[in-house]
């Protein structure tokens, strides 16, 4: 009984987190220059989030197909808490749209093609998830409105001075933020894979 509970709070903890995650990253992006180094940060929280709960809830049930049926669960509570965003008159693509998906895919490919083995699981699932998703999140950004003609269109009412949106600056962090984040997280996502396996063994 407690593990049964403890199992349906992670879920809910981690998918509603995830999404606080999505709607902070778009908060960043928007008002602030510090846009690719943002993203590098948020794509890899976003794919330790998904990873630890993908794994932990697959290896719960065992069952192929869990990893992307949770990332569908994160998905929706994003879409939900997205639509608040229209109270505030911007437009619906103001916040990115989260790309858990194809990744979460990825880990149930990887559990299913070798035959439910743990440990492949933790290493290539991780690894897998932790390449993609920032790869998807960069084709996903490009799809949406200019991030900061939409900041100037549709101001804050009550938006404080430091996060007034401003012009970015001409140098960039990183040469190539889509690498840092793939890099960085697939060496992350093989850890945090791990946990969410030894989750169920507590």
């Amino acid at each position: 009984w407690l593990r049964r509970c403890t199992h349906y709070l992670f879920i809910v903890v981690v998918a509603v987190n995830s999404t606080l995650l999505t709607i902070n990253a778009g908060d960043y992006i928007f008002y602030t220059d510090w846009a690719w180094t943002s993203y590098v940060v948020f794509s890899i929280s976003q794919t330790l989030m998904l990873v630890v709960g993908a794994t932990y809830y697959l290896t719960f049930t065992g069952v192929p197909g869990t990893a992307t049926y949770y990332a569908l669960i994160m998905t929706v509570y994003t879409w939900i808490a997205k639509g608040a965003w229209f109270a505030l008159g911007y437009p619906y693509d103001f916040i990115v749209t989260p790309v858990w998906l194809p990744s979460a895919m990825l880990i149930d490919l990887a559990y299913w093609a070798t035959k439910k083995n743990k440990h492949s699981l933790i290493l290539f699932g991780g690894v897998l998830c932790g390449m993609s998703l920032p790869l998807f999140n960069m084709v996903n950004l490009i799809t949406v409105a200019d991030p900061l003609e939409t900041a100037f269109k549709y101001p804050r009412p009550t938006l404080p001075p430091y996060m007034t949106p401003i012009e970015p600056q001409v140098g960039k962090f990183y040469n190539s933020p889509v690498a840092l984040g793939a890099g960085a997280g697939a060496v992350l996502s093989v850890t945090f894979a791990a946990l969410g396996c030894k989750l169920n063994t507590w």
